[in-house]
């Protein structure tokens, strides 16, 4: 049986948008969620918290982003660059106390790069994964295909704004499976061939968007706020 699913886009600590996305339009269904849960929202913590217990209940699945990334590698003590809203969530952390953080830590080194779902009908990925690397996250390209899940497909360059300048891999995409991903906020979603982006940007005053899958209809809830410095979302 297809399950009935709801892929939710980035969140970035927009707990009240969150809340309301999920108990006003998606009782009922498994919840899997394209990462980035914290940094730059007001409520980082509570987000993280929510979404892990949702996660050992059962009710939801979750893969990594490049956020995720970054606070599990400064929870495990490595040096990180404290950027783009992780010093807002470092500070709810140590104020939440080291219980809290061994929890964050297990729950943020528990998650996957990649999920495949419905028989491999669909993959989940932060930042999408090319057909050719679907395979790879542990192969002999696994670097490769985790950065890409991470971060997307970049040329290594900057644009006139100092985003990174990306390769549109989703207009070439012929694989059989469905990918969906997040990571590059846009008005609207954004679907080329089977590739759906879901990041609406939320914590940049947009909406948070979810996937109602098989249906592959979208549900979204406007932002309350804009959380946090306006960067150009792509147009549609």
């Amino acid at each position: 049986m297809t399950p009935k699913l709801a892929i939710i886009g980035d969140v970035h600590g927009c707990y009240d948008e969150l809340t309301e996305l999920i108990f006003t339009h998606l009782v009922g269904r498994q919840l899997v969620f394209v990462g980035d849960l914290g940094d730059r929202g007001f409520r980082s913590l509570d987000v993280i918290k929510l979404v892990m217990s949702l996660h050992e209940n059962g009710a939801a699945k979750c893969v990594l982003g490049n956020h995720d990334d970054k606070l599990r590698r400064w929870l495990k003590g490595n040096a990180v660059q404290v950027s783009h809203g992780l010093d807002v969530t470092i500070r709810e952390l140590n104020k939440a106390g080291s219980e809290i953080k061994g929890r964050v830590f297990d729950f943020l080194f528990s998650l996957p790069y990649k999920l495949s779902l419905d028989e491999g009908r669909l993959i989940v990925a932060h930042a999408g994964l090319e057909e050719h690397l679907q395979g790879e996250l542990t192969g002999k390209r696994k670097k490769r295909a985790r950065a890409m899940a991470l971060y997307g497909k970049t040329t290594g360059k900057t644009d006139e704004d100092g985003f990174p300048e990306r390769f549109d891999w989703a207009e070439d995409y012929r694989g059989e499976a469905t990918v969906v991903h997040g990571h590059v906020a846009c008005e609207e979603v954004i679907v080329k061939n089977k590739v759906w982006n879901i990041d609406t940007g939320c914590v940049f005053g947009n909406k948070l968007t979810a996937l109602l899958y098989p249906e592959m209809e979208t549900v979204a809830v406007h932002a309350k706020a804009v959380y946090t410095a306006h960067k150009p979302l792509l147009q549609v």
